[in-house]
């Protein structure tokens, strides 16, 4: 009823489809309500307000509308215009920038009771600034394998370091996966890189050599762990025998469900969730945008298990038994100078969790980690700033510890 042209094939339509006469008239008069005062004001402000006195300024807002309104035809547009509202309405996709500026201000406030603005920093005596940003993930692969109890733990890794050749860089990374006997998939990441930015899954010799020729930086090639995904955050007060577990994250990777009709892109984008973040799976899934899944055929939109690359979180305390809590002590216990921080974990099943069992840790972050069950979509905002700021009063609670027993803390500039 709204798009000029239309409104008389319709009525055509509807007479050839037998279309019930009182469902179709009660639409229709719902659609004149709306309609009319629409184009009956308009027109009545295009003569008061705008043209009355400049009609350039009204061609203009002629052009305008006509742009935006030749952009809502479009259910594409649409759609994407909905994700972009939900952006804005939901905080867990906000720019880190902005939801971080509270807890930013609570930092400073512990900073004054602490009479220190960097007493977090000596919560991990055993990494840089405790952690604190741009760490090297082989420097702390390095050091878990030297506490000598983990090596069952770990994954498979090697360093590729960015100013070596590109022949040089691809023998290292080749070298590594035939002394270490692996296949594809692989995982390709920055050696300080953060919040998943530069990780990728390569699935073929061509993707990786793709992968480490297009990077500047040192890299990071490890083994791939399938199975379930979880972030388990993790504190120890120094006086303290035992540590615990602060928060466990569940990690899924988001799907959407072939119909036989629709393309990936547009299952992705009548997605109610995937819609928020339509563009980061689209980009993720360029090389199948256009193909239509089978029906019931499930196409996972990212493997990544990172929240800014799309992946979804939920809160885990289910999954906190004493068995699992024993053995992420006795994992941190054993790396001298680690006491607050998270890990992020693979096991083949959640039942494997938690007896404590097959666990391959994926990354170690410091001081600056992000208790991740808070983007549960069952949290609040409110919720979401009381776990950080009980997280950070932990870190610099650990810190000022830490320094009364000698650790130093790091300076400011």
């Amino acid at each position: 009823r709204f798009v000029t042209g239309l409104r008389l094939p319709t009525y055509l339509a509807a007479g050839a489809l037998r279309t019930d006469f009182v469902r179709f008239a009660l639409w229709f008069v719902l659609a004149s309500a709306i309609w009319t005062p629409i184009l009956v004001g308009s027109v009545a402000f295009a003569q008061t307000t705008i043209f009355s006195r400049n009609a350039l300024l009204g061609v203009v807002f002629l052009l305008i509308v006509a742009r935006f309104g030749s952009s809502f035809s479009s259910s594409k547009y649409r759609r994407h215009f909905v994700g972009r509202l939900k952006r804005i309405i939901n905080w867990e996709f906000w720019p880190i920038q902005i939801f971080y500026l509270p807890v930013v201000v609570y930092v400073l406030l512990l900073a004054v009771k602490y009479r220190s603005l960097t007493a977090f920093a000596a919560a991990n005596p055993a990494l840089p600034a405790g952690g604190f940003r741009g760490e090297s993930k082989y420097d702390i692969y390095n050091a878990l394998r030297k506490s000598g109890r983990l090596n069952e733990n770990l994954l498979a890794y090697a360093l590729i370091r960015g100013n070596s050749s590109l022949r040089e860089r691809l023998d290292a990374a080749w070298r590594f996966t035939d002394e270490n006997k692996l296949t594809f998939p692989l995982v390709v990441k920055p050696d300080a890189g953060e919040r998943g930015k530069g990780v990728r899954i390569v699935h073929s010799l061509d993707e990786l050599t793709n992968a480490i020729s297009l990077s500047e930086p040192d890299l990071i090639v490890q083994e791939f762990a399938r199975g379930e995904e979880v972030s388990i955050f993790y504190y120890r007060r120094p006086h303290e025998a035992r540590g615990q577990i602060f928060s466990i994250t569940e990690k899924r990777f988001p799907t959407v469900v072939g119909n036989g009709v629709s393309t990936t892109e547009e299952l992705i984008l009548g997605d109610p969730r995937a819609v928020a973040l339509a563009q980061k799976y689209m980009d993720h899934n360029k090389d199948r945008i256009d193909r239509v899944p089978a029906i019931d055929e499930v196409v996972r939109l990212i493997d990544i298990g990172t929240h800014s690359r799309g992946a979804v979180f939920l809160d885990g305390g289910w999954l906190k038994t004493p068995a699992l809590e024993s053995k992420i002590d006795e994992i941190c216990r054993s790396f001298k100078g680690f006491y607050f921080g998270r890990f992020d974990i693979r096991v083949p099943t959640h039942t494997d969790l938690q007896l404590g069992q097959n666990l391959k840790i994926v990354e170690l972050n410091g001081v600056t980690s992000e208790s991740t069950n808070i983007y549960d979509p069952r949290y609040s905002l409110i919720d979401a700033y009381r776990i950080l700021f009980r997280q950070w009063r932990l870190a610099f609670e650990i810190g000022a510890e830490n320094s009364k027993l000698g650790a130093r803390q790091t300076g400011v500039i």
